[in-house]
């Protein structure tokens, strides 16, 4: 059983857990892509793990200021 998810109103500051993944998923296919570029052009395999934690940590950090309105204009 899980917990439901609440969906935000168009008048609430943030956006929904899928918006904000939508908005987020390109940036996390070019990071990933640059890692298989990389990859491609013959760098040692380590290269992987010193570029996946940058690309991870800013998605996720991107995510989190989508979902929760970071950056849009609260009224008092």
């Amino acid at each position: 059983m899980s917990a439901p998810i609440p969906e935000t109103d168009d008048d609430s500051p943030g956006t929904s857990r899928l918006r904000a993944a939508l908005y987020i998923l390109p940036f996390l296919l070019l990071g990933i892509g640059n890692i298989i570029l990389v990859q491609i052009w013959g760098a040692e395999p380590l290269w992987v793990f010193v570029m996946l934690p940058p690309i991870i940590f800013v998605t996720v950090i991107g995510w989190i200021a989508f979902k929760y309105g970071v950056g849009e204009r609260h009224e008092s």
